[in-house]
């Protein structure tokens, strides 16, 4: 397989997020559905869904929660970090500076999770393009992140 993200870039400034990616030579694609902070005990048809913590309570703690079952999920399904293509970020409210400025929105978490887990995907390398979308709610109140994610297989 072959892979290349071209780097994004507004004037001589790098962005932390790719153009694109091309890929050529891959056996399939993975769609990873939105993956979010729910507990083992998350349950959406659980009569006090609303009542339980049934989602990680800190953001930081909620990114780590997501990303890491980002990482199990993909080797499960017979990829890795390294073969993602493209990334897209629902951050919850409140957004008084912009989306990217949000409590909510822990891209340095993001940053040190993929520094250790796949340095080729860290803001200051390289990354996916994506997209940073920020939305009123999310599955359950408590949550204030999904990241959805599309990875190739490799041949």
């Amino acid at each position: 397989m072959e892979m290349k993200t071209y780097k994004c870039y507004y004037g001589n400034k790098l962005m932390p997020w790719g153009k694109g990616t091309v890929v050529k030579d891959f056996k399939g694609l993975v769609f990873l559905g939105g993956v979010t902070a729910g507990t083992e005990d998350y349950d959406p048809r659980a009569p006090d869904y609303l009542d339980k913590k049934m989602v990680v309570q800190d953001p930081a703690a909620q990114w780590q929660n997501v990303l890491e079952k980002i990482k199990s999920n993909l080797e499960e399904l017979g990829t890795s970090l390294d073969n993602i293509i493209k990334m897209t970020f629902y951050v919850k409210g409140p957004f008084p500076n912009g989306v990217g400025r949000s409590p909510n929105n822990r891209q340095d978490v993001l940053h040190a999770f993929f520094q250790k887990h796949c340095p080729r995907l860290a803001n200051d390398a390289n990354p996916p393009p994506s997209e940073l979308i920020g939305v009123a709610s999310l599955a359950h109140p408590d949550m204030v992140i999904e990241i959805v994610v599309v990875a190739a297989l490799p041949d």
